[in-house]
């Protein structure tokens, strides 16, 4: 199999945008760092390791060193790389997450919550990237690991066999695609023809929550993209992301953030 160099800078840390046009195909290779494949936009196949995975946005690849891998685009697909030597990190990150938590490459299928989390530190780590201050490659470090605990916490996208697992992707799907309407557990069970307490049961099996409480994370990772990338008020923010009145919608926001909707607002605005 073809390696594939990449030249670090000296700290160690990367980060690029790879384009790929339409049926552009990128042959399988091997690279003797650790790859993060971040997908923007467009959609794609992606050969790892032997198996096959789709490619689209808000999915997620970590790929370990000499790990096989090929790209095949379905039509214009962006996708920003974030390539890094583990000996630019510490030796506790190498050890409790690297060498503990991706043994091998994975898939990930981020919800709107965590992607949203991983959007601002890959922007952060852009204008670090670009910046000349000295103490560039140590932020870019520090927003390193955080991406790396982030991900450590984020389960591996599999295929799924049994039935109750492929009901409750489609109640996930759902969720995923309705976050703004009024979804309930009797409106998922209804249409599946299941009680609501089987939803919730099969649900929380397969994603460790509740279909309700995964659809404020949602509707409250959408609002904190909403608030950080426009400036839309915070009355349509609420209205947007599906939740009828403000009360409820800053009752949400603080318990999940710990903080409210305008002081979020502020606190990224100073980041940038």
């Amino acid at each position: 199999m073809e390696l594939k160099m990449i030249d670090l800078p000296e700290n160690g840390i990367l980060l690029y945008e790879s384009k790929h046009s339409d049926g552009n195909v990128v042959n399988e290779h091997r690279h003797q760092i650790h790859q993060i494949l971040y997908v923007i936009d467009g959609n794609g196949t992606l050969k790892l390791d032997g198996e096959h995975s789709e490619l689209r946005p808000d999915r997620l690849v970590m790929i370990v060193p000499n790990s096989n891998h090929a790209i095949t685009a379905e039509e214009k697909l962006t996708i920003l790389v974030l390539a890094f030597d583990e000996q630019s990190l510490g030796p506790v990150v190498q050890s409790e997450i690297l060498s503990k938590r991706f043994q091998s490459s994975s898939v990930l299928a981020m919800n709107p919550f965590i992607a949203t989390e991983l959007r601002q530190l890959l922007r952060k780590m852009m204008f670090e990237q670009g910046s000349s201050d000295s103490l560039g490659a140590w932020a870019l470090r520090i927003y390193l690991q955080e991406i790396l605990l982030l991900l450590s916490r984020q389960k591996p996208h599999v295929p799924i066999t049994d039935s109750n697992g492929i009901r409750a992707e489609r109640m996930r799907k759902y969720i995923d695609e309705h976050y703004f309407e009024q979804v309930t557990a009797g409106e998922i069970a209804s249409s599946m023809g299941i009680s609501a307490r089987y939803v919730n049961n099969i649900f929380k099996d397969s994603y460790g929550t509740t279909p309700t409480q995964y659809l404020t994370e949602v509707r409250i990772g959408v609002a904190k993209k909403l608030l950080s990338e426009t400036d839309k008020d915070i009355v349509t923010v609420c209205f947007e992301v599906g939740y009828e009145n403000l009360p409820t919608f800053y009752r949400a926001f603080r318990n999940m953030v710990k903080l409210s909707p305008m002081k979020f607002r502020k606190q990224q605005q100073n980041q940038l």
